[in-house]
Formats: structure tokens, sequence, C-alpha cells
């Protein structure tokens, strides 16, 4: 162990079908911490899902929503065991949340996959993704947010990695420790 701290949290964050998700929660078993992905939570608090949001409310609540949700878990940060966090794919575009995100001072991960894989990934779940529902419209979208999940500290292409060595992969070049006791 190096003498430098652990972090409360890593975010990954990056494009649909990236694999945050899937990575997020197998990180978090790997280090016995705690897995939050933002969109469940968003959901849970609302009693909507997000195409539910999207649909009744349109994307600029969502986004609102979705950075109260985004302030909500940074504050609880500090009393809670370590957390993997998956974020919604929109999240690093907002300044507001770029800046929440740097100011917390935990790792971001970028998990990247081609637009190809992403959208042979969400082939499946395409009716509960709202802004998948048009190939050329997510092209476009997965295009414009590149540059902004090009940010994050660290990047991990997930293409020909299964989930368990993503996360393994991620533990390992973050030097992440397990936690004593599992969280939950």
């Amino acid at each position: 162990m190096t003498g430098k701290p652990q972090p409360r949290a890593v975010f990954l964050l990056g494009f649909m079908g990236a694999g945050k998700t899937s990575v997020g929660l197998a990180l978090a078993q790997r280090l016995r911490w705690q897995f939050v992905d933002l969109d469940q939570r968003i959901e849970k608090r609302e009693g909507r899902t997000i195409a539910q949001i999207f649909a009744g409310s349109g994307e600029d609540a969502f986004r609102r929503i979705e950075t109260a949700a985004l302030r909500e878990l940074l504050a609880e940060l500090d009393r809670d065991r370590p957390v993997v966090v998956a974020l919604g794919g929109g999240v690093p575009l907002r300044e507001e949340n770029a800046a929440l995100l740097a100011t917390s001072g935990a790792p971001q991960v970028f998990l990247d996959a081609p637009f190809e894989v992403v959208r042979q990934r969400c082939r499946e779940t395409a009716g509960t993704r709202p802004l998948f529902r048009e190939e050329e419209q997510a092209r476009r979208l997965y295009e414009s947010r590149r540059p902004h999940y090009l940010k994050a500290g660290f990047r991990l292409d997930t293409t020909q990695r299964s989930v368990e060595e993503a996360a393994a992969d991620i533990a390992r070049a973050l030097a992440l420790q397990p936690a004593e006791k599992e969280s939950r």
C-alpha cells in the first residue's frame, strides 16, 4: 500500500452501453465498496423511469433532476463508505456537474468503446434509452459527448475486456484497496 489515501468515490462515465453499470457493480464487489447507479437513484427518487421523465418533463427537467441527485450523492460521500458511481451519460456535459465532480477530488474513469460496439450493446434496450432511439441521432450524440468524456483522468477501452477484466484494470490502475468490511 502506498501512503496515498483511498478516494471516497470512483466515478464511471461514458456513453450508453460502455459498461458503466456492469463494470461498476463488478468493481464495487471486488473492492467491497457500495455501488450507486445515478440513473437508478433518480428513478427511485422521482418514482418514474428515466424514459418517463424525458417523455413527461423533457430533457432540461431531467438534467436539473440529475444535477440535484449528483449534489445529494456528493454530500453523502464523507459520511458513507467508499462508493463506485455509474454516472448517466450526460452528467459530465453540464459545466455545473463537471465542476462538482472535479471539486469532489474523486477519480473519474471514462469507459470507452467505439460507437458500433455501444450500438450493438444498446440494441436490446433501445426502448428504455430515450436518447438512443434513432441511430444517426445517437451517433451524433456519441461524437458530441466524447470530448467531455476524454477529460476524465483515466480512460479504459471496454471493447475487448470482460466486465471482470475492466474492474480489475481500474482497481489496479487507481491502486484501489478493498474495504475492511463489505458495504451495502
